[in-house]
């Protein structure tokens, strides 16, 4: 009977040592580049982009899963407004009430951070754990990227086209722009 307890000690030592691997904080890793990001003069949505970074990459390495694309990457706007970043909350009318005072919510911490209980995040680990790992394959993300480029207007996105050649120096831009003229030939075919 004894023996019988220790095994369970063991197996509870094992799924808390599992589970202390996993934090809900950044890998300093992420806040040195979201760092780096902002000292370079870069927007919010750009320094936020290493957090879902980390969080999509956590999915790929089976640290846990999620439901979708969506979640992993709001779990890193999460991450990022907490952690700091001046990334705004949606405006009113574009997202769900309740998203929208989540995104101000996290936003209030970063501003007066404090720890997470430990009981909540095993919590949130728990379920995640329970999710699928293809919400952070190369078609998933594509197809979420296209999902949302669609819903912005045509010159919206070509400003951001423009902005992005801009930072891209020559060689880079041709190659993108040879790209760029292979897909047209294979749409057009």
């Amino acid at each position: 009977m004894g023996d019988a307890g220790s095994m369970a000690g063991v197996e509870k030592t094992k799924r808390g040592a599992e589970l202390a691997n996993f934090s809900d904080m950044p890998e300093q890793t992420t806040l040195k580049r979201a760092r780096a990001a902002k000292r370079a003069g870069r927007a919010p949505s750009t320094q936020a982009g290493e957090f879902v970074r980390e969080e999509i990459d956590h999915v790929r390495e089976g640290k846990h899963g999620a439901r979708s694309t969506k979640q992993a990457i709001a779990i890193g706007l999460s991450k990022a407004r907490k952690a700091g970043v001046k990334l705004p909350a949606p405006k009113k009318g574009t997202t769900s009430e309740r998203t929208r005072r989540a995104a101000e919510r996290d936003l209030r911490q970063g501003r007066h951070p404090h720890k997470t209980s430990p009981s909540r995040s095993r919590g949130m680990l728990k379920a995640l754990k329970r999710e699928g790992h293809a919400a952070a394959s190369k078609t998933a993300l594509a197809r979420q990227a296209r999902s949302s480029a669609r819903k912005r207007s045509a010159s919206s996105r070509r400003a951001s086209a423009r902005r992005a050649a801009r930072t891209k120096g020559p060689a880079l831009r041709r190659s993108a722009a040879r790209k760029a003229a292979a897909t047209r030939r294979r749409r057009s075919a």
